[in-house]
């Protein structure tokens, strides 16, 4: 299962990247997007998969009796979900902007600060 989880998670990363490095915005959000959850997955596979009980301590004791799964893996996951949730939306209305704005999805057309009939900037000084 961990030999399994680990090949998704390095499909997951490699897909996110080769989405990363293109020109459209729109690839590039649904990278980052690819890229998170591969993280979100490679914390969950090292946080060890057990399938041990729930870690919640019965009354009147100070430590549970047996195994029990780890929740730190689980609260780092769920808090990434909801930040990476928050940030691909704050993304997805800036490419969205953008593309009103320029009216391209391209970042090679998306040259307002540098023209492409604009003569070059020097390149040694």
């Amino acid at each position: 299962m961990d030999h399994a989880l680990a090949v998704l998670v390095g499909l997951f990363i490699a897909l996110g990247v080769y989405l990363l490095l293109s020109r459209s915005i729109i690839r590039m959000l649904l990278g980052v997007t690819i890229f998170g959850n591969g993280v979100n997955l490679l914390i969950f596979t090292a946080g060890r998969l057990t399938r041990e009980v729930a870690p919640i301590v019965p009354e009147g004791l100070d430590h549970p009796a047996g195994p029990i799964a780890n929740p730190l893996p689980q609260a780092l996951i769920l808090t990434a979900i909801v930040i990476g949730f928050a940030m691909f939306s704050f993304l997805l209305v800036l490419a969205y902007r953008a593309y009103q704005g320029l009216d391209a999805d391209n970042t090679d057309t998306m040259r307002v600060a540098e023209p492409e009939d604009a003569p070059r900037p020097p390149l040694s000084y």
